[in-house]
């Protein structure tokens, strides 16, 4: 048997990219060194938020078939990385995923495959690290045997207007052949592909639209500090700022930044730049200090609510509302929530969280919303999910602060 593409890697990114790639009709073999995630996709069992139960059943109607074997990957036209690279201790990306999978592809390639890594890492892996393992697993050259790229995965887990379908897709090869291939395969199932002049500009892009963003919101944290000292509601000036039609786009603070991309990508291309270039990027690193420090200013300012009615809050309760990093879903990746909840058990408070999300976490749970909150000294609003009725929340809470700037009412406290 034969498939036109094998996708390495089936988390947040692989299994929506496996799920598109199937409704257009492309036979798509998933890979993963995880046995119980290929045992579990096999039972028509998701582990990802955007997937239901449903459309892995969906898939493995349309030929979708999850494996462990790596000797699969030789049977495809197609091998998309698409594994994890967390932060490592020198703040540099952790490659090892990515060398993994790509040794595997390297054992199975075949002339004429296309190798596509979309992990994002920093500008140069594809062709400084990829391409040398391949070539020497296999004997082949890219360019000439097989074919290279880069494409930059923009999966936004809970977005319900764009998913990988919908999404422009960057591309870039080692070759002007490389591009022209891979442009051609993404196009089978993505309804517009931006080309770019090679590897590095798209790995490049990706580094760049995670930056923006991660700086932007450094800049309405550190403003969030100032505002509150001056007395002035941060939230209505970002509201009377994003009603000019041009030049503005809205950043909202928060009690820090979480997920894989903010807190982590930016710090791919400063490494970069540190270790090849021998100074400093220092826009990422400054957002780095400002938004890293963001669950400190909390918990100091959860300190500060309490001392103010002549509580400390050594001993509080505190109740931690919503402990994911995005809204809406249950992705606890680099969540804010957790070096908050560590901060303020420092200092002496006695947690327990709520999220209709989240079944276990770090700190002991409450099913009971409406009691906990009434019940608890201070409640602190982490990350505003659909179920939440902030303002409700408040006027029945001894203490409310929200930190996503959601609540109208005077009972509730403002980041």
């Amino acid at each position: 048997m034969s498939f036109d593409v094998a996708i390495l890697g089936l988390g947040y990114v692989g299994l929506p990219l496996a799920q598109q790639a199937a409704r257009a009709g492309l036979s798509v073999l998933g890979f993963d060194v995880n046995a119980a995630v290929v045992e579990a996709l096999d039972a028509g069992r998701s582990h990802v938020d955007d997937l239901s139960d449903t459309d892995i059943a969906e898939m493995l109607t349309r030929g979708f078939g999850a494996t462990t074997d790596e000797r699969l990957i030789a049977t495809a036209a197609v091998a998309v990385i698409c594994v994890p690279t967390p932060l490592s201790e020198g703040d540099g990306p952790d490659l090892r995923a990515v060398i993994g999978a790509t040794e595997a592809v390297g054992r199975n390639l075949r002339p004429g495959m296309l190798v596509v890594l979309e992990s994002t890492t920093y500008p140069g892996t594809t062709d400084d690290v990829v391409r040398p393992l391949l070539e020497q697993l296999s004997g082949l050259t890219a360019g000439v045997d097989f074919h290279l790229a880069f494409s930059p995965e923009r999966i936004d887990p809970g977005n319900e207007t764009w998913g990988a379908h919908n999404t422009p897709k960057v591309v870039g090869g080692t070759t002007p052949a490389c591009t022209d291939r891979v442009a051609e395969f993404y196009g089978r199932f993505v309804e517009t592909v931006v080309r770019t002049r090679g590897t590095r500009e798209a790995e490049t892009s990706k580094l760049l639209e995670n930056t923006y963003r991660h700086v932007n919101i450094a800049l309405v944290n550190e403003m969030a500090r100032f505002c509150h000292e001056l007395d002035i509601d941060l939230w209505d000036v970002i509201h009377a700022a994003s009603t000019k039609p041009f030049g503005f786009q809205a950043f909202y603070p928060g009690p820090g930044v979480g997920g894989h991309c903010i807190p982590i990508d930016p710090n791919y291309l400063s490494h970069n730049v540190r270790s090849k270039l021998g100074y400093p990027f220092r826009f990422v690193e400054l957002a780095q200090e400002i938004n890293a420090t963001m669950p400190a200013y909390v918990a100091r300012r959860a300190q500060n609510l309490l001392n103010a009615d002549g509580q400390a809050l050594h001993g509080a309760r505190v109740l931690l509302l919503g402990v994911t990093y995005k809204p809406n879903i249950a992705d606890q990746r680099e969540s804010p929530a957790t070096p908050l909840a560590r901060h303020l058990a420092s200092l002496g408070a006695v947690l327990t969280y709520h999220d209709p999300h989240v079944r276990e976490w770090s700190v002991p749970r409450t099913d009971d919303l409406e009691g906990a909150a009434a019940a608890a000294d201070l409640v602190i609003l982490v990350q505003q999910h659909r179920e939440y009725d902030a303002d409700h929340l408040a006027s029945i809470s001894k203490r409310f602060f929200d930190t996503r700037g959601v609540t109208t009412s005077r009972e509730a406290h403002r980041l």
